[in-house]
């Protein structure tokens, strides 16, 4: 360590306060954290590219400081569903300095990183107060049981009105309309179910129909448009 010679000159003086770090709740236990390892928890964040074209949800689960657990999720991008593939392979098994410091190939990815690291390293995480933390595995239960991103794409002009094109529900096919052309419900496809149904043998014209739905008051409907061609 070299000193200035200001200091080298100074006479001693005794620290007297060292009550040492702030503790910070981390899976139902108070943590006084001096190093990466005594971080752990689960949470989720957002992060956004420069030109904000795109964003990715990130979702982390972290043990003894360490990532256990990564769930990528993007939109708005189509190169961001790449750099989501490597992002899914890099942040496993780093500890979260690391991957705050690793080039996560996307700058709505690394954004991500930086939100959930001062989440989590402040004890601002979802399971803060949940006893021994959430298993690994936890972050696939935002999916669903399809393990599909809960997705929402609606479009509309002042001229032509809405149109809604993807919801939790799944893909929409028809929107239903009433007498004053005023959206009353809509049918879809769930395509996890179908890609379910597909797998387990169906051919693609059964499991198509299988995994139709309809939600509102379709049965009043005068008439159904396409949303992506009416």
């Amino acid at each position: 360590m070299v000193y200035s010679h200001e200091v080298e000159m100074m006479c001693p003086v005794a620290q007297g306060v060292a009550h040492g770090a702030a503790p910070i709740p981390e899976e139902a236990k108070w943590v006084k954290a001096k190093e990466i390892k005594d971080i752990s928890g689960f949470t989720h964040g957002i992060g956004w590219c420069a030109p904000q074209q795109g964003t990715c949800k990130l979702t982390l689960n972290v043990k003894d400081g360490i990532i256990q657990e990564a769930l990528v999720e993007t939109i708005g991008c189509s190169g961001m569903t790449h750099s989501a593939a490597m992002a899914s392979e890099i942040l496993p098994g780093r500890t979260i300095l690391e991957a705050l410091n690793t080039d996560l190939v996307c700058d709505a990815i690394n954004t991500a990183m930086r939100e959930l690291f001062l989440q989590i390293v402040y004890g601002r995480s979802q399971s803060a107060f949940s006893e021994g933390g959430l298993v690994v595995g936890a972050g696939l239960e935002d999916l669903g049981k399809g393990l599909r991103s809960q997705v929402g794409t609606l479009y509309g002009t002042l001229a032509k009105g809405p149109r809604y094109l993807e919801m939790t529900d799944g893909y929409i096919t028809d929107l239903a309309l009433n007498e004053d052309d005023e959206i009353i419900g809509y049918k879809f496809v769930n395509f996890g179910k179908m890609m379910d149904f597909i797998k387990a043998g169906d051919d693609a014209n059964t499991a198509l129909e299988k995994a139709k739905g309809q939600y509102g008051r379709v049965a009043d409907a005068v008439k159904f448009i396409d949303p992506r061609k009416e």
